[in-house]
């Protein structure tokens, strides 16, 4: 398993693995994102996990949370666990393909706006997934995301392979959902091409 102890400067700022310092300055930018920039602010059944995040991501050997500090502040986040997509909102079909336990999820992947254009995010979320590639027993990496949020579906394009452009269908309370796959060899070794078919059920 990867060392939660290393680090990666990246200008002024350091991309790690979050401590329990970094809990209340994760959580802040976890709910700011829910509030100014999805506008439907805190919904229990999707952000349980913001509630204990000690528990569910620094305690949990399947889970982790990278971060990106200046300083002592905490400016943006990255998860990871292993849940797979729930059903509802999700289709069951997507359940079925990226069952919990076997599937690295990456979610709460928010940078504070003051701090965009650095490079943070790519750097978590690749940070995550290297996590993600020395757990025992994850078959890929999954996420989905909402492309109505600016700049959101051109990362997730280069970074991952779309599974399934759910924006035609209403789900998750008809919000532009974007399912994705980060096939577990991809994050492994970035030096090939993985060959990859994007399916929509």
């Amino acid at each position: 398993m990867r060392d939660l102890t290393q680090s990666q400067e990246i200008g002024p700022y350091v991309v790690r693995h979050a401590r329990p310092g970094d809990v209340p300055g994760a959580r802040s930018v976890m709910l700011d994102t829910f509030y100014r920039e999805f506008d439907y602010g805190y919904v229990p059944q999707w952000h349980d996990d913001v509630v204990d995040i000690d528990s569910t991501y620094l305690r949990h050997p399947r889970h982790t949370l990278v971060v990106a500090v200046l300083g002592e502040e905490v400016v943006a986040t990255t998860a990871l666990n292993s849940r797979g997509p729930a059903h509802p909102p999700h289709p069951r079909w997507l359940t079925e393909r990226y069952p919990s336990g076997r599937t690295a999820q990456l979610l709460r992947v928010y940078v504070r706006p003051d701090h965009r254009r650095h490079g943070l995010a790519r750097a978590m979320v690749r940070t995550a997934c290297e996590f993600a590639a020395g757990v025992p027993g994850y078959d890929t990496v999954y996420l989905h995301t909402n492309v109505d949020i600016p700049g959101a579906e051109a990362f997730w394009r280069s970074m991952a392979e779309e599974v399934c452009d759910a924006r035609t269908t209403g789900e998750h309370g008809g919000y532009g959902t974007v399912h994705f796959e980060i096939p577990i060899g991809a994050a492994r070794s970035t030096s090939g091409q993985v060959e990859f078919v994007p399916v929509c059920g």
